[in-house]
């Protein structure tokens, strides 16, 4: 199972478990939880943007946000179209990658929206609307899943691809797990939601029963919460109440866990759990491939390496 839909936005779904509806503003303090937690992104501070020249800072959560456009496209000398499962690790890479190539600073320009969307940006003349605002940016790299990069090499549209990093999934929950989740099985239980990119999980976990009860059957009833862009809204609803849990990969768990927000991850056993492979490719028509050929290779050096393994990610196969 691929994860990474190039074709489809990525599109996951939170759990949310409950006993009786009535109860669940109860069990979720919503005051509690806003005193120590970042609830709405970006969760950076700042710190994911490599613009040399901010400017005037402005910034509304929830309503001028745009948390996963990093940096400044005008007169950007490299730009990465990036799986957004990875925005966390983009500081410290940033910071590692422009100490090697100082006349890039200040002039790298990323997004880390989910590869399907950012495949229907390249699809549609590299142009995207986010609300009141249209941008248009040609590639230079595009990471996603390794599958997905070498059926688009295939097509010459991007030069050979390379892995740098896996990953695998947990379930995240809040801190607290006030449901007691502890396994795939406990998302079956008939007040159950699930996330799209586990399929192959609880199947592992529980055959067909498991997998239609939990993803076909609560989705067509309403009570599982499709998602966008699972990287933030999952998380997001775990904090703010509103879904007690989802599966995600296990380095978002990790991030969330790194930075103080009241979030906690459940372990899947590794003959229930998935992994995902992590590519990187310069297209064929990139603007900057020299810039591009030199963020390519540096992905696989111990310095960036050494950056994926503190936020849980394994190293490629």
């Amino acid at each position: 199972m691929s994860p990474y839909n190039c074709c489809e936005p990525r599109r996951s779904l939170i759990f949310r478990i409950f006993r009786r509806p009535i109860f669940v503003l109860a069990l979720f303090p919503a005051v509690a939880i806003s005193l120590f937690s970042q609830s709405s992104p970006p969760w950076s501070k700042g710190e994911n943007n490599p613009a040399a020249d901010k400017g005037y800072e402005f910034q509304i959560p929830d309503i001028d946000n745009v948390p996963d456009l990093h940096g400044n496209p005008e007169g950007a000398k490299l730009v990465l179209f990036i799986g957004g499962n990875q925005f966390f690790v983009l500081p410290e890479l940033m910071s590692v990658f422009e100490k090697q190539h100082p006349d890039l600073r200040g002039h790298i320009f990323y997004e880390t929206l989910p590869p399907g969307i950012l495949r229907k940006q390249m699809d549609s003349n590299n142009t995207i609307t986010l609300g009141n605002f249209t941008l248009r940016i040609q590639p230079d790299v595009y990471e996603a899943d390794f599958d997905v990069l070498a059926g688009m090499d295939r097509q010459n549209l991007v030069e050979k691809p390379v892995s740098y990093a896996t990953n695998g999934l947990s379930i995240m929950v809040s801190a607290s797990n006030p449901r007691k989740i502890r396994s795939l099985r406990d998302l079956g239980r008939s007040d159950v939601r699930l996330a799209k990119q586990i399929g192959d999980s609880l199947r592992k976990a529980g055959g067909e029963p498991l997998f239609h009860a939990v993803y076909e059957e609560k989705v067509k009833s309403g009570s599982s919460y499709l998602t966008q862009i699972h990287h933030r809204q999952t998380a997001m609803r775990i904090m703010k109440g509103e879904s007690d849990a989802g599966v995600t990969w296990s380095s978002e768990v990790r991030f969330q866990e790194k930075i103080g927000n009241p979030i906690a991850g459940v372990a899947i056993p590794s003959d229930q759990n998935i992994t995902a492979t992590y590519g990187a490719a310069v297209l064929r028509n990139a603007p900057h491939a020299e810039a591009a050929r030199a963020w390519v290779t540096f992905l696989n050096t111990a310095e960036a390496q050494a950056v994926y393994r503190e936020f849980g990610f394994g190293p490629a196969k």
